[in-house]
């Protein structure tokens, strides 16, 4: 299982609670989309995962950005996802920034707000934050392997899933 989450904005600890601590204690692995604040916060994901990978954000302090890249790409379950914290001409932007990788997955953050868009070639996805929803609801997204890819969740922390969607290994 792939857990995604973004802009934890925290200075001590990663912000977890219910569902999304569960989520990463499960994961086989976790993918953040930046914003984590401080060397602290990353380092408690770290442990707190069993395998991270990670963005840094705009809000990420000198010593969390030199140790981060701002964009990465992955392969799970043969989806290629390619991860930045955000890109300059919204969605537009993001949708060529995964072209430019070859990915099926785009997972960005930045708006706190939880986003699947389906609607381009390449899906794009925003987990919101778990801990600094900032108007929106805490979530996070679940992603698990099936045989032609991801079926994907996007949740809150209370354990309430409010969208659905799937991706598939091109």
């Amino acid at each position: 299982m792939l857990v995604v989450l973004s802009d934890t904005h925290a200075t001590e600890d990663p912000s977890l609670v219910g569902a999304a601590t569960d989520a990463v204690d499960d994961a086989e692995l976790v993918l953040h989309a930046g914003d984590f604040t401080t060397e602290t916060v990353l380092d408690a994901f770290h442990d707190a995962a069993a395998d991270l990978r990670a963005v840094h954000g705009n809000r990420d302090s000198d010593a969390v950005t030199e140790r981060l890249p701002t964009a990465t790409t992955l392969t799970y379950a043969g989806v290629r996802i390619a991860a930045t914290h955000r890109r300059r001409g919204g969605a537009t932007g993001l949708a060529m920034f995964g072209r430019e990788r070859g990915a099926d997955l785009v997972v960005s953050g930045h708006t706190h707000r939880p986003l699947v868009d389906e609607e381009g070639a390449v899906t794009l996805l925003n987990p919101g934050s778990h801990a600094d929803p900032r108007g929106a609801r805490q979530s996070f997204a679940v992603l698990e392997p099936t045989a032609d890819g991801l079926v994907g969740r996007l949740e809150t922390v209370d354990g309430d899933v409010f969208e659905r969607f799937e991706i598939g290994n091109e």
